[in-house]
């Protein structure tokens, strides 16, 4: 068969190409956030742009080996890939390296692994091989449960030292959501995001009055429009109740008791109860005079002062759009997030054509953890959400993520590219 005498043979070129521009501008980017004008030279381990070519260079034969191996292996292995990225989650509790706050890293001489980005991958395929399984009927609450099992335990163990990671298993409500799951749980959560932040803004006293009143209002209209509809259901009635105030009394504990100060700030910040340009938020602040400094057209490569000064911290990392912002100008900036856009349309574009569940429900989760990437860390740079530290996929810097972000989507081009063997 030539998948597997030809490893090329079917696969997506457009999505390789769009793969190589993103990497590549992405390193340019790096490049550009992190030289020296006493060492232009491109190949230096020493520097930060020098490691990361490196990285991007291990790549190439990490993607020969995504390709080489069969496609049903994915689906075959799947559930112990998952179990052997939980594992190395709990075994950070022991053996794992703090930085920057965050004790999520494996250290091997000098080099640093992260196995929170792995993570992600063999969840997307876990979840793809539960849901693909013949006799599976998500509508099944039991079902359901399975499905978030899967998703919150790699969610709970790294959310214990990196909470903005952990929030990205979230997106994959998008994929369950495309394969039958009811939209009430992504109404019930949009719901609690809204309860979060008005209970942070206002003050659990004011928030919990005002939801028992709504609640109430909402009763009686229903309970006048159909008198027989609450005869057997007030135990539920009592129950929403109950359960919307123990929910807000929790955001208030969980907020004042469970997050870290820093965290707090944050928020705070972002919804403008307090005003901290010098140190919670001055990285935000810098990011965005960063980028409007850059105006429509840029100021050109290695021309960002802003960028060369190092105004904004971890610019070649979470905050590398905001060298793009200053150096590309707003078309450039504009031209990063359409490439990012045609990307994930395209991998649900080809999902939705795949003759085979598992090759649909993987590519649906792939566009989910890229789409949440993309917007979460564009609207941290630029200011409209939380700092919560999750990489730009292919731009910042580091080995880990550039490494599972690859194997993420190259897994999605070798099931798409045998998808016609699977028919």
């Amino acid at each position: 068969m030539q998948e597997k005498t030809n490893i090329f043979y079917g696969i997506d070129w457009i999505l390789i190409i769009m793969y190589i521009l993103l990497v590549g501008f992405g390193w340019a980017n790096i490049y550009a956030a992190t030289y020296s004008e006493t060492n232009l030279t491109i190949v230096n381990t020493s520097t930060i742009y020098g490691k990361q070519l490196i990285w991007i260079l291990l790549s190439m034969p990490l993607i020969l080996l995504v390709l080489f191996i069969n496609t049903k292996s994915f689906e075959r292995f799947g559930s112990i890939l998952y179990l052997v990225s939980i594992l190395s989650l709990i075994g950070l509790f022991f053996f794992g390296k703090e930085i920057n706050g965050a004790k999520s890293w494996y250290s091997f001489g000098g080099m640093s692994l992260q196995p929170s980005e792995f993570a992600k991958v063999f969840t997307a395929l876990a979840l793809a091989k539960l849901l693909s399984d013949r006799k599976y009927n998500l509508n099944l609450v039991k079902n359901q449960i399975k499905a978030f099992i899967i998703i919150f335990l790699p969610t709970a163990l790294i959310g214990v030292y990196d909470p903005g990671s952990a929030l990205v298993f979230f997106s994959f409500f998008f994929a369950l959501n495309r394969e039958g799951l009811t939209l009430k749980y992504l109404i019930f959560s949009t719901i609690a995001i809204i309860l979060f932040l008005l209970t942070i803004a206002f003050g659990v006293k004011i928030v919990l009055t005002s939801a028992l009143i709504i609640l109430t209002f909402g009763v009686v209209y229903i309970f006048y429009r159909n008198k027989n509809y609450f005869r057997f259901n007030w135990f539920k009635v009592i129950m929403l109740y109950v359960v919307s105030s123990i929910f807000i009394l929790g955001i208030n504990y969980t907020y004042n008791n469970l997050l870290k100060q820093h965290h707090r700030d944050r928020f705070e910040i972002l919804l403008g109860l307090k005003t901290d340009i010098k140190r919670i938020g001055y990285n935000t602040d810098q990011s965005i005079q960063t980028i409007s400094s850059g105006g429509l057209l840029g100021k050109g490569f290695l021309q960002g002062d802003k960028t060369r000064g190092r105004f904004v911290p971890e610019q070649e990392t979470d905050y590398i759009f905001s060298v793009v912002g200053e150096e590309w100008g707003f078309l450039g900036s504009s031209l990063v997030i359409f490439l990012f856009a045609a990307l994930i349309l395209r991998v649900i574009n080809l999902s939705e054509k795949h003759p085979n569940k598992f090759g649909r429900i993987y590519g649906y989760g792939v566009a989910s953890i890229l789409f949440f990437h993309l917007i979460v860390n564009v609207g941290m740079v630029i200011g409209i959400l939380p700092t919560i530290g999750i990489p730009l996929p292919f731009f910042s810097y580091g080995g880990s993520s550039l490494w599972g972000f690859t194997i993420l989507l190259f897994i999605f081009i070798k099931i798409d590219a045998n998808k016609r063997y699977d028919l």
